[in-house]
């Protein structure tokens, strides 16, 4: 009878062993940190949250597409027309044109013009660390935020017309581009205080090359603007300074806006 007794204690021992264990076990599972490797419910919301820039992929295919396809292949000119917003530089009710390849209006009768012409100016400008570079006719501000993404490049740029010098300016101080020094001004003259520059680069096309611009270049400097009449195609050149002599190269026809100010109000032709 008291070994009956004996096997009947070590049984409940057993058991209550058992239900002690199981007890302990349930509180080290709630107790254990998640696995890095399962997501945390933060990380599933984050991926469900729409992108800071919603544009993006649409920003990549278009240069892939519209650019990249039709010969542009300096790889920082690429970089940058990946990565600069131009839905931020047109105005709202244009937003979802904004990587169409297409001039656009900005207002004021000026447009920010297409992607691949800004692509290809870009380029043709054979910009390299440390150059210094003038833009006549800033715009909505698209061509200097392009010239500023390629690096270790001096930006300066001037606009006509107050009103939209003024918005430029401030869309370059929200979007961080700090370093782009621009003015309001008649780009006819260029900027001598900060003269020579390495690369000008014209967006509206006068009727014949402003000599203060070529005055305004380095040696082996280059200029890439549109002449011509308005209201008609005009011809893209590039005129590199060489040993004081410049040579001038016809890119083909172009369509851009009227250079406005002094090259209106005083014209002549072509050389004088």
């Amino acid at each position: 009878m008291k070994q009956h007794h004996r096997m009947h204690m070590t049984v409940i021992i057993f058991v209550l062993l058992l239900l002690m264990f199981s007890v302990a076990c349930d509180q080290t599972k709630t107790q254990m940190p998640v696995s890095s490797e399962a997501p945390t419910q933060e990380q599933n919301e984050a991926e469900i949250q729409p992108s800071e820039d919603p544009y993006l992929e649409e920003r990549i295919r278009m240069v892939e597409i519209t650019i990249e396809a039709r010969g542009v292949s300096d790889p920082n000119v690429l970089l940058a027309m990946r990565t600069v917003p131009r839905h931020k530089f047109v105005p709202e009710e244009y937003r979802q044109m904004s990587y169409v390849d297409n001039p656009l209006p900005i207002g004021y009768g000026q447009t920010i013009s297409q992607p691949f012409i800004v692509a290809w100016m870009t380029e043709l400008l054979d910009l390299k660390p440390g150059d210094k570079v003038l833009e006549i006719g800033t715009g909505s501000g698209y061509q200097a935020a392009i010239l500023a993404e390629l690096g270790d490049i001096e930006v300066y740029t001037i606009e006509i017309i107050p009103e939209l010098a003024e918005s430029a300016a401030l869309r370059f101080k929200n979007l961080g581009y700090s370093d782009i020094r621009a003015k309001q001004a008649d780009g006819y003259f260029g900027w001598s205080e900060y003269a020579p520059f390495d690369a000008i680069i014209v967006t509206a096309a006068p009727d014949h090359l402003p000599p203060l611009l070529i005055e305004q270049l380095a040696d082996n400097g280059r200029l890439v603007i549109p002449i011509g009449p308005p209201g008609s195609i005009q011809t893209l050149w590039k005129f590199v300074v060489e040993q004081g002599e410049v040579i001038g190269y016809n890119l083909g026809g172009v369509t851009f806006v009227p250079f406005t100010g002094e090259v209106l109000e005083h014209p002549s032709k072509p050389g004088e």
